[in-house]
């Protein structure tokens, strides 16, 4: 079995949906830009550490891929061991090509065994009176 096997069959068992009406995959063949990535993880108390040194390593591997602007990890209070990623992209096919590269593959298949991720793709939204575009 190719390494990359591992992740295929992975990431299905390990992604919940954030919306029912659209996939996560789907969202990314949208020809928008920027976007926002919002990804929830859960994990188990005792790989923590594992999970954030895998989190690390694959910051590192997307902050090279061209259209990445920034990302911010935060980490539910009170013990939690709910964490949020937010992410900022120059588009939707840039975030889809950096994340179909044989190298993130490989730095997301060191998560630990518990992670279960719930991403999403937004774009920003203007409301009156709240908030601008």
């Amino acid at each position: 079995m190719k390494k990359y096997d591992k992740i295929s069959k992975w990431i299905p068992e390990k992604l919940v949906e954030m919306d029912e009406q659209i996939s996560f995959t789907k969202q990314m063949d949208e020809n928008a830009g920027p976007i926002i990535l919002i990804n929830k993880f859960n994990v188990n108390p005792e790989e923590v550490d594992k999970f954030l040194e895998a989190f690390a390593a694959t910051d590192k591997v997307l902050k090279k891929k061209p259209g990445y602007i920034s990302a911010q990890l935060h980490r539910g209070i009170g013990g939690s061991c709910v964490f949020l990623n937010y992410e900022i992209w120059e588009s939707a096919g840039h975030f889809k090509q950096a994340i179909s590269s044989s190298e993130f593959l490989s730095s997301v298949a060191e998560l630990p065994p518990s992670t279960i991720m719930s991403p999403h793709l937004f774009k920003k939204l203007a409301v009156t009176g709240v908030c601008v575009d």
